[in-house]
């Protein structure tokens, strides 16, 4: 059977396994509720809102895997789409790779999603998975960068940082998930590259080290992530909004 015929099956890996410290003490982040819902049935709603993921893998916390499989048993999920709890690892790399190793045959396309990301539309999901059909090996949801960037020299907390210099904010994107890959391309990757301290946070920036080609594909203003306490008051907000506006 010849590639072109071969039917293309996507599946999503969520990484959820780890704490959020940012937010604060309490639940783990993916756990948080959003509208009374946690964040990470969210993140699995917004996956599989697309007609293109048949898959949904989220990765736990080691010794959560019982708990997130009893969340997602607990709450209404599109019933076209599989859903899979695999417990993860140390690291957010790890924790994909494992995602990646629970992969059935027959899966072509990989979206690795942050389930911090709870309110991406289904177009840009949809926009992803597209530019992967048609061939690029990596794909990145971006979008320009209102605010100028400047690179400093670190230093200590509350002290000034000298600038180094300031990059041309046209060539800057901020990147968003899900990122979108060939399965082979990802799994190489993910071969390729070992875990060195915290790990790869970034699975297109693996795919850059093997000198494959990553591509941008337009982001979402709603795709942000939710790490600080505003970012929630700004997540309710959009929820009321979609409320209000479909009546969900």
């Amino acid at each position: 059977m010849s590639d072109q015929s071969r039917p293309h099956r996507t599946a999503a890996v969520i990484p959820a396994a780890g704490r959020g410290v940012r937010l604060g003490p309490g639940a783990p982040k993916a756990l948080r509720a959003l509208s009374g819902t946690p964040m990470l049935i969210h993140a699995v709603r917004a996956m599989a809102a697309s007609r293109s993921v048949s898959l949904v893998v989220v990765v736990a916390p080691p010794d959560g895997a019982a708990e997130v499989k009893n969340l997602l048993d607990e709450h209404a999920l599109p019933e076209r789409t599989d859903y899979l709890v695999v417990p993860g690892g140390d690291t957010r790399q790890e924790s994909v790779r494992l995602g990646l190793d629970a992969l059935p045959e027959g899966i072509s396309a990989v979206l690795v999603h942050d389930a911090a990301r709870p309110l991406v539309p289904v177009d840009t999901v949809d926009a992803v998975i597209e530019a992967v059909r048609d061939g690029a090996p990596a794909v990145v949801p971006a979008l320009p960068l209102a605010d100028t960037v400047k690179e400093v020299e670190p230093g200590a907390p509350g002290e000034p940082e000298p600038v180094l210099g300031t990059p041309v904010r046209a060539r800057l994107r901020a990147v968003q998930t899900p990122q979108g890959f060939d399965r082979d391309t990802l799994v190489r990757a993910h071969a390729a590259v070992a875990v060195s301290g915290e790990g790869a946070t970034d699975d297109a920036g693996m795919v850059e080290q093997l000198g494959a080609p990553v591509v941008v594909v337009p982001g979402h203003e709603e795709a942000f992530k939710v790490t600080r306490p505003l970012d929630l008051v700004l997540a309710e907000a959009v929820l009321a909004r979609r409320r209000a506006n479909d009546g969900f």
